[in-house]
């Protein structure tokens, strides 16, 4: 999720009912790309990272990640307790009405900003993870990819009291699986069982690239496709906005869901200010 200066968020257009016939007209008889981002995952209970009940914390970089074994520490600890409860989420009626979609032809593929692989456990077929998922983790060394369950074993194995205390003041969880808890100095880590190299959730951090061919390979799906289904992203980075910009060069049209502006507004043939869940079953139930 790579950092870049924050530009201001437009205010959204007033829409209304009208806003959801013209994405209507625009998406019907389409093939369609869904470009999806956290707004669409908070009615599955995983807060997004700047509505205004999102953690007030800015997430962890690479570069962070990467200077001090003190750093991955607390991420480690932190992680150990957020990424069940991500596990424990699950679908939405927004990701339900999406898959009916894609089930009808309507959407032809999704490009997902979330880690939660949630699109997957509603029935997507075809979903390009754009910044990795939380149920893998990759060594830095050598590349030895670990299932994120079976490190999670030898964590507690390590940490035997360490989750229980950690759920006492309650959970305060981002979308990335990290948890705000406490007392982390004594959390012990694990490191690659293959070379004793750095563990890292095979996501892409904040200040990271996305792999060049998980971008390539959406390029190819926006272009191949006649309609872009925006649900869920204020596109605030370039990681999410580049495919809008591709779309708008290309003559394709563009609808936006979104609870408050994002930087493609401007770029948008439909903008609907509003929730993914109620959006979506609302497309669904017409388009089909």
């Amino acid at each position: 999720m790579p950092l870049e200066p924050q530009a201001p968020v437009p205010r959204p257009r007033a829409i209304g009912h009208e806003g959801l016939a013209r994405a209507i007209e625009i998406l019907a008889g389409r093939n369609a790309v869904a470009l999806t981002g956290a707004g669409l995952s908070t009615d599955s209970g995983i807060p997004d990272y700047r509505s205004p009940s999102a953690p007030r914390r800015t997430p962890m970089t690479i570069s962070q990640f990467l200077g001090s074994r003190e750093a991955r520490q607390q991420y480690w600890a932190r992680n150990h307790i957020g990424w069940r409860f991500i596990e424990s989420r699950s679908p939405n009626p927004g990701h339900r009405a999406l898959a009916t979609l894609e089930d009808a032809g309507v959407i032809r593929s999704v490009i997902t900003q979330n880690v939660d692989l949630l699109h997957t456990r509603a029935g997507h077929r075809d979903v390009i993870n754009l910044h990795g998922t939380y149920r893998t983790v990759v060594c830095l060394d050598c590349g030895a990819r670990t299932n994120r369950a079976l490190l999670a074993k030898q964590l507690e194995q390590l940490n035997p009291e360490f989750a229980r205390a950690a759920t006492i003041d309650g959970l305060e969880i981002a979308p990335d699986a990290d948890a705000l808890v406490k007392d982390v100095a004594r959390f012990r880590m694990v490191d690659c069982a293959d070379c004793g190299g750095i563990l890292k959730p095979d996501i892409v951090f904040f200040g990271e690239s996305v792999p060049r061919p998980t971008v390539e390979r959406c390029y190819a799906e926006v272009e191949a496709a006649d309609g872009l289904l925006v649900a869920g992203s204020s596109l605030t980075v370039m990681s999410g906005l580049r495919f809008v910009r591709r779309a708008a060069r290309r003559g394709i049209p563009i609808v936006v869901i979104n609870r408050g502006g994002t930087r493609g507004d401007e770029l948008a043939s439909a903008r609907i200010d509003g929730g993914c869940s109620e959006t979506l079953g609302a497309l669904a139930a017409v388009l089909l």
